[in-house]
């Protein structure tokens, strides 16, 4: 006879208690906090999502002695988003539970007001139009806890398609708009066919012959292409929208976009189109990469840290990756390049007033309580609020808040 199985007790699943909620009304004591003029020890307190001086006795007191707190990183421009929705090429996740990671990611990095910056253009694939709605409409249906917006880079030669980015812009609300130009112009113009042609063609989804057909075609409409920007950007300004240009090659180039009205200089690949757009008024944003490696991942591209010393870079940019962003104002700072409020303002206050965010960047009462609370010694982030709000929280802070 076969053994008899014994029955166990039955035995009610066990209930997990969730740790009570973060008080809306917090204080931290005694952490070194960076205000505009450098770093003084003392308290900060949120309140109803704002920064607050005063001290109400329903607050929630953490000591914060041995930590620093410093404004909330803006992030102007960031793709580092992209490995989440598509871990591998062709696999596609669904996007709004992708964008729970992107989050978490953004928010362990430092940042609280976030661009992510997706194409719209002819290499198709992740940077189609058909992508780029799929994203859009993912993130609108996403509840964020941080500050989440979208930045449009639209091809320049994409002429045919200015009804439909504006619309796209006003379904969206999109405030950031940046004109790039991907096309590989000396190798068409010489009849030559671009390196990597098989491998862009299968990202995009399509045959090598068909692709290089598609960019001769849009190579041919160059002449357009000038009225075409200035029209458009014309409209937008109108509805309030920055707009900017990206990897501008020298002087000439920089003056002519600034002139359209395009006047943030992204990622300007000379020092003479740095200086025209700095001689302009216009801001320039440079990649924090670039910064913590010393240097640009392209071939005989500038290096950003000597622009900066020179006063002509006014914002820095998680680029492709997002934790080089506080990383890269750590290493001005180290290498004496710039001051660490100097250097923090390059990613907070400087970034937000960039794009007209007065309520934020800053550690001042009445802003918006985004703030970053690190060790002071391993500089590990500890927590990121937004709003008020613990988007990110670890270690010791964490067993204070939640303990």
């Amino acid at each position: 006879m076969p053994p008899t199985r014994r029955r166990l007790p039955s035995k009610s699943p066990t209930r997990i208690a969730e740790p009570p909620p973060v008080p809306a009304d917090l204080r931290l004591a005694g952490a070194e906090i960076l205000a505009p003029d450098g770093f003084a020890t003392g308290d900060i307190a949120f309140r109803d999502g704002r920064l607050c001086d005063r001290v109400h006795s329903g607050d929630r007191v953490i000591d914060a002695t041995g930590l620093m707190i410093l404004p909330g990183i803006v992030d102007l421009h960031g793709d580092g988003f992209e490995r989440h929705l598509a871990p591998r090429r062709g696999v596609v996740t669904d996007f709004r539970r992708a964008l729970r990671w992107v989050e978490a990611e953004i928010a362990a990095c430092g940042i609280t007001t976030s661009w992510l910056a997706q194409f719209w253009s002819w290499e198709g694939g992740m940077r189609a139009p058909a992508f780029a709605a799929r994203v859009a409409e993912a993130v609108a249906a996403y509840e964020a806890r941080l500050d989440l917006r979208l930045q449009l880079r639209l091809e320049t030669h994409m002429v045919a398609d200015g009804p439909e980015v504006e619309a796209f812009v006003n379904r969206h609300g999109i405030d950031y708009l940046v004109f790039n130009d991907h096309l590989p112009h000396t190798y068409l113009a010489e009849g030559r066919k671009p390196p990597r042609l098989a491998g862009s063609a299968a990202k995009a989804g399509t045959s090598p012959e068909r692709y290089l057909a598609e960019m001769n075609r849009l190579h041919d409409l160059g002449d357009e292409v000038p009225a075409f920007v200035a029209a458009l950007a014309t409209r937008l300004r109108s509805r309030g929208l920055r707009l900017g240009s990206h990897d501008d090659t020298d002087a000439a180039t920089r003056q002519s976009w600034s002139r359209m009205g395009l006047q943030i200089a992204e990622f300007p690949v000379t020092r003479t189109a740095a200086e025209a757009a700095t001689a302009a008024g216009d801001p320039v944003v440079m990649g924090a990469p670039n910064i913590v490696r010393g240097g640009s991942h392209n071939r005989g591209g500038i290096a950003a840290e000597p622009l900066i010393a020179d006063g002509l870079v006014t914002a820095i940019a998680s680029d492709y990756h997002y934790p080089s962003t506080a990383d890269a104002a750590f290493a001005l700072a180290d290498r004496g390049t710039l001051s660490l409020p100097k250097a923090w303002a390059l990613v907070s206050s400087s970034p937000a007033a960039t794009m007209g965010l007065a309520d934020r960047g800053r550690i001042a009462p009445g802003l918006r309580a985004d703030v970053v609370v690190l060790d002071t010694t391993s500089r590990r982030i500890l927590a990121t609020f937004a709003a008020g709000r613990p988007v990110h929280l670890t270690g010791r802070l964490a067993e204070a808040l939640i303990g």
